[in-house]
């Protein structure tokens, strides 16, 4: 894929601005995931122009995000998803490299929904402050947390113009533990938040018409496998969708 076609694309686009976006925060929402092939993202974004505005930030459309993950010893968080278990956090410094702004996040997804509680942080660190533990403690999260994975990706922003629905596009991830590094190559990982599940949404259709299905992935636990070894942490539930992953990377899917 030629990254300054996806530039010249995203290019095109309405844009907007932070302020204006304040109304579509959607910090408590519905989240819906596809992935494909980044060869496919062209002309897919030139099937979004008419009904999608860019999020534009002093003049860059594309950001890029650095993440330090924190978890108990036991995996607490990584094995709470793979169980599939409908009460679980993440907790995460996320930075946002184009302007240096860091905070502290915790997402919390209960029952399908998803809540994302953050605040302001200076900088990103290997060990959090006692107030930093005790905004976690406050958001339910319990147990020790060291960190446990950092991972690197740049993300496209849309915003719906007519229902208040955001989409995000993620690609260029990548991630490092202990000196090594990963990256997934050729992939995107789309995801549509809402404030309740809309199918009859311009890009849920999008994504139909092209027989791509919705596909729960998690960015941090598919990182844990891929860095820690399969041999090291129990996976099972994750099989099919590292198959599927494969897949879309050589464009087999």
């Amino acid at each position: 894929m030629s990254t300054s076609n996806v530039n010249d694309l995203v290019a095109q686009f309405e844009t907007i601005g932070l302020e204006e976006m304040d109304a579509v925060q959607l910090m408590n929402r519905v989240d819906t995931k596809f992935t494909f092939n980044q060869d496919k993202l062209p002309d897919f974004l030139q099937e979004l122009m008419e009904d999608y505005r860019v999020l534009s930030v002093d003049g860059d459309t594309i950001t890029n995000y650095e993440s330090l993950y924190f978890d108990d010893k036991e995996l607490s968080s990584f094995g709470d998803h793979q169980r599939k278990k409908i009460n679980r956090f993440k907790v995460r410094f996320r930075k946002y490299l184009n302007s240096g702004i860091s905070f502290l996040e915790v997402k919390h997804k209960i029952n399908g929904r998803t809540e994302k509680i953050r605040i302001p942080a200076t900088e990103i660190t290997q060990e959090l402050s006692d107030s930093q533990k005790d905004f976690v403690k406050e958001t339910g999260v319990l147990g020790d947390l060291k960190p446990s994975l950092m991972n690197r990706f740049s993300r496209i922003t849309f915003v719906n113009k007519h229902i208040p629905e955001r989409l995000t596009l993620d690609v260029n991830i990548a991630y490092q533990w202990e000196g090594s590094e990963q990256n997934m190559s050729n992939i995107v990982i789309a995801e549509l938040k809402q404030h309740k599940a809309k199918r009859n949404s311009v890009f849920y259709q999008l994504m139909k018409k092209h027989m791509i299905r919705p596909l729960r992935i998690s960015k941090y636990c598919i990182g844990i496998v891929n860095m820690y070894g399969k041999d090291n942490v129990k996976y099972n539930r994750f099989k099919k969708k590292l198959i599927t992953l494969k897949k879309i990377q050589t464009n087999a899917a």
